[in-house]
Order: C-alpha cells, then sequence, then structure tokens
C-alpha cells in the first residue's frame, strides 16, 4: 500500500525480479494490479522487477473522481519514488494502453520505452471511428459512458452485476460478443480462473474505476501523443473485437517513430497470452540500448 502525495492510497503488486529493471504494467477495464500475478516468472528469468498498481476505484486503491488517464504519470512517478527507482520501462493492456502512453507523454526523463497491448485508441480522434467493429457488449458500455456518469452508472448495474462474482467457467461467456473464437480457447482452464478473480477482485468495493476508466477514454486524454520521443511499440491482434484493430493501426500512425507489430489470427486474449515473453524482452532490450548508448556518450565526452 502506497500512500501518494494527495492523501490517497494505491496498491502496488511487485513481483519479478527484486533487484531488476523496473517495469511498470498498467492493467485493462476491469482489473486490477492482480492481472500481472502470473507475469512473475518471466519478468524474474529476464531481470525485470514487476510493479503493477490498481488504478484508482479498483480493488483497495482510493479513488479519484474525475480523473484524466494523464493523472497515471503522477501517481506512477509517486510510486517509483517511494520504491526507489529512477527509470522504468511500461506497458498497458487493453485500457491501461492509454496510460502506459501517458507516461510515455508525461515522463520522458524517466520512461524509457513503452508498449501498448490491444490498447485503445482516443474516442473522438479524427480519423479513427472509436466503436467501429467492437462487440456490441463495448457499444453499448461506450454509449452509456459518453453520456456522463449517471448513465453509465444504470448501465453497469443493469448489465454487469454479475461480474462482481463471475467464475472461471462463466467468463468467455458472459464476454460474449466481445471474444472470438481464438480468444475463448485462451480463456479456459487455470487462466480463465486467474481472470475471473482478478475481475472480481478489481471490483470488490463496486464500480467506481471501472466507471472513472471509461470515463477518462471518452474525454481529453490530457496529453498528446506527438510529442511521445521514446521508443513505443503497438501490439495488437487483428481479430480483436474488444478493442478492433484499427485502434492499432492509428495509434501506430499517430506516435512518432512507432513500432507496429499486427498479428493475424489473434484476439484481445490470446494476443498477450502468446507473445508476453517478446513483449517484456523488447522492452528490456531498449532499456540495455539506451543505457549502452548513455554510457558509450559520457565516454566520448570525456
Amino acid at each position: 500500500m502506497v500512500k501518494l502525495p494527495d492523501g490517497r492510497v494505491m496498491e502496488v503488486l511487485l513481483g519479478g525480479d527484486a533487484a531488476g529493471y523496473p517495469l511498470v504494467a498498467n492493467h485493462g477495464t476491469p482489473c486490477d494490479m492482480t492481472l500481472y500475478e502470473d507475469w512473475h516468472s518471466i519478468c524474474q528469468e529476464r531481470g525485470a522487477r514487476l510493479i503493477s498498481a490498481s488504478r484508482p476505484g479498483y480493488g483497495e486503491s482510493h479513488r479519484k473522481p474525475h480523473r484524466s488517464i494523464a493523472d497515471v504519470a503522477a501517481d506512477t512517478a509517486a510510486i517509483l519514488d517511494r520504491l526507489g527507482h529512477k527509470s522504468f520501462v511500461t506497458l498497458g493492456w487493453s485500457g491501461g494502453g492509454p496510460h502506459a502512453l501517458a507516461c510515455a507523454s508525461l515522463l520522458p526523463q524517466r520512461c524509457v520505452a513503452a508498449a501498448t497491448l490491444a490498447g485503445v485508441g482516443p474516442y473522438d480522434a479524427e480519423g479513427l471511428d472509436f466503436l467501429a467493429g467492437m462487440g456490441p457488449e463495448n457499444v453499448a458500455e461506450f454509449s452509456a459512458a459518453v453520456k456522463g456518469e449517471q448513465e453509465l452508472r444504470r448501465w453497469l448495474a443493469e448489465n454487469a452485476t454479475g461480474y462482481r462474482s463471475i467464475t472461471g467457467k462463466e467468463v468467455a461467456d458472459a464476454l460474449g460478443g466481445l471474444v472470438p473464437e481464438v480468444d475463448k480457447r485462451a480463456l479456459t482452464g487455470e487462466y480463465a480462473d486467474h481472470f475471473a478473480a482478478v475481475v472480481r477482485r478489481s471490483l470488490m468495493n463496486g464500480f467506481d474505476g471501472w466507471i472513472d476508466d471509461d470515463l477518462a477514454f471518452t474525454r481529453s486524454w490530457g496529453f498528446a501523443l506527438g510529442q511521445i520521443r521514446i521508443p513505443v511499440t503497438v501490439w495488437q491482434g487483428e481479430l480483436d473485437k474488444m478493442v478492433p484493430v484499427t485502434h492499432g493501426r492509428w495509434l501506430a500512425d499517430k506516435i512518432p517513430g512507432a513500432t507496429r507489430r499486427i498479428f493475424p489470427g489473434q484476439g484481445h486474449i490470446s494476443l498477450v497470452m502468446g507473445h508476453r515473453s517478446e513483449m517484456v524482452d523488447e522492452l528490456l532490450f531498449r532499456a540495455a540500448f539506451r543505457k549502452a548508448k548513455r554510457n558509450c556518450s559520457n565516454t566520448t565526452s570525456k
């Protein structure tokens, strides 16, 4: 539990190699820090210190009403300060994607590289039809979100209460049109149980985190993608129904120098389950390259 300068408290998951390079992992919507519990061994083997915080309103993290996506940068900096880390790499899955990009844009002296994994794009962006290609559940959810908190809270109460007690056996069916067959195959067995437990825990105190995420997605993000100057990789599956591939392509076009990794035959869940080791490897490679470049520059200047 980390107390922030404004008095709020955020819960933080620590895993991987305790002496490793910091990797800040931003969870999706609705989820919490425990989404990344099963990344522990991957990070430990690669020398990464896994750091993931439940965003305000999820799990035991205190709510911050009216938060913007940009607000994650100050929270992340405060957590890193508490842990004694100066620099870091970051990734964000799904609803966590914009939050990873906020760190890339607003913490350029500390954030060395970033990745968005099936991350959503801005709601009102020119050239991006936000809802096109999404499953009907997401279309209804975001249609409620643009009408404001009261309407979104009503919609969630009517349509998402079951998520607060969902089981692994129920999760694929509950997601309905949001998951193609490739994702349904990934949401089985132990992973389905894990995913369901994450969702249940994230909503243990209600829908506030989910509501504040959705409202933030449909408003100004509070930072400019065009100002990002660090390496960013956009990972996306072509069959994704939660965040359609058009979002990934749009982000890759708008982020200066972005590397695009778009995979045919992959969805929202299968993409990350099948490539998460590569995702961590790439971020750590970029961090090592940055360090080597700085060392070379320092040696030359002497």
